[in-house]
């Protein structure tokens, strides 16, 4: 029996075919744990796991990655409401969040990566798009890093969206952005915020742990900055 799933960059639906025969590679952007999670973020996890089921069954091998975001503006945000570290927060809705999929009978992921865990990748690729023109340091001093949409002419092709039509992200001044439609990839230290890790920041020299070189914003988040994206590759 063959699979046919829709196609969102043709916008048609197509025959499933991997890259590779026998294996398959699934991605699913996993829940931000700022609080317990509710129906519909389950929804996805067990849309995801019906579909690895079937791919499973018909023979393939399926590595299924889903990440847990435990940091972002969310995340600290609760942290300053409650007053308890960021990381005890995030941690005791991932328990939740873990048993509730074993509740739905959902299997376990291959891979389920932190963003804690991956801080000095997320600096690396931020900084390989700072200097391929296709992102900047905010110009309020605050140290915020954003995605230049215009310097990306395909950008909004894939959910067939022109930039000008979209909803303006609400991540940030207008003064900060060279446009409205820009994105942030990392978002500068705050007041009360934790303390930072050591090493080089996107845009920046090295910075000892705890500090940051930049202004104090106002608002109090610090982290980097998180987008809420399903997609499955293959």
């Amino acid at each position: 029996m063959t699979l046919r799933l829709y196609d969102t960059a043709t916008r048609s639906v197509r025959d499933f075919v991997p890259r590779e025969a026998g294996r398959v590679g699934i991605y699913l952007c996993g829940l931000t744990v700022q609080s317990e999670p509710h129906i519909g973020h389950l929804r996805s996890g067990v849309n995801y796991d019906v579909l690895r089921r079937w791919l499973l069954r018909a023979g393939n091998e399926v590595t299924f990655i889903r990440n847990i975001t435990d940091i972002d503006d969310k995340v600290l945000a609760k942290s300053i409401e409650y007053g308890r570290p960021f990381w005890s927060i995030a941690y005791a809705n991932e328990i939740v969040l873990t048993a509730a999929y074993r509740t739905l009978n959902v299997l376990p992921p291959t891979y389920e990566p932190r963003a804690t865990g991956h801080i000095p990748d997320m600096h690396e690729l931020i900084q390989k798009l700072i200097d391929s023109g296709h992102a900047y340091v905010a110009g309020d001093g605050c140290g915020d890093v954003y995605f230049d949409v215009r310097s990306y002419p395909a950008y909004g092709a894939l959910s067939g969206q022109h930039p000008d039509a979209m909803q303006h992200p609400d991540d940030g001044t207008a003064r900060a952005k060279r446009s409205p439609n820009d994105f942030a990839l990392w978002k500068g230290r705050r007041p009360a915020s934790p303390p930072r890790p050591s090493g080089p920041r996107p845009g920046g020299a090295a910075v000892p742990a705890g500090t940051s070189s930049a202004p104090r914003c106002a608002g109090a988040t610090s982290a980097p900055s998180s987008t809420s994206t399903v997609a499955a590759s293959t």
